[in-house]
């Protein structure tokens, strides 16, 4: 059906032009998540860990997306970021048709502060896409713990050891579960929950990060 004239007017003063969720810059082409100019700041990376999928550096425009998605509370750049996973994740969907997609969970009381989780944003994107159920509250974090880009790898792997559980074990039993982060520094989170995964049922558990840390 042709818009008119009025429609296109209408749909203009309703949506907002799309901006880059790096920059801000406003830009043309809505189904980008970057400017041209920070586009260029973006570094794919090839995954170390062959249970593993996506990964971009965690540099350039990728890395002040997620600052902004996290520091500044802009859930609406999770769909931004979600659909740059898939972009990474697109080429595995054949073997992930059968997953459940389960965010690295916060803790209840960094979740009430912030409001969202921004893994959960990311898993929610990717799951549309694959067509996929999403448990987002398949594992919780029984510890607050501190931010793991501050500490030695020993103590990454220390700091989140027995950290989560399965809270509805349920939902992974039996299945193969596709567990999604924002960032990973050391794989330390993601080993600690792939555990708790696997210890709760799960037949296997593949990974996929938007952004690697000191790559």
């Amino acid at each position: 059906m042709q818009v008119r004239p009025f429609g296109q007017r209408l749909i203009a003063a309703v949506l907002p032009p799309p901006r880059c969720g790096a920059c801000d810059a406003q830009m043309s082409a809505p189904a980008r998540p970057f400017c041209d100019a920070c586009a260029e700041t973006v570094l794919p990376l090839r995954s170390r860990d062959p249970g593993a999928t996506g990964a971009f550096a965690y540099v350039g425009a990728v890395a002040r997306a997620l600052a902004r998605l996290k520091s500044e509370r802009r859930p609406d750049l999770g769909r931004v970021l979600g659909d740059l996973l898939w972009c990474a994740v697109e080429p595995q969907a054949a073997s992930l048709r059968q997953v459940v997609l389960v965010p690295v969970p916060l803790h209840p009381a960094r979740l009430a502060e912030r409001g969202f989780n921004q893994s959960g944003l990311l898993a929610r994107r990717v799951a549309r896409r694959l067509g996929a159920p999403l448990w987002p509250s398949a594992l919780t974090r029984t510890r607050d713990t501190p931010p793991q880009a501050t500490l030695t790898r020993d103590a990454r792997r220390a700091n989140v050891r027995d950290a989560f559980v399965a809270r509805e074990p349920e939902h992974v039993a039996g299945r193969a579960v596709l567990l999604v982060d924002d960032v990973s520094t050391s794989g330390a989170t993601l080993d600690a929950c792939s555990r708790a995964l696997l210890d709760a049922g799960a037949r296997t558990v593949f990974r996929s990060v938007l952004a690697r840390a000191g790559y």
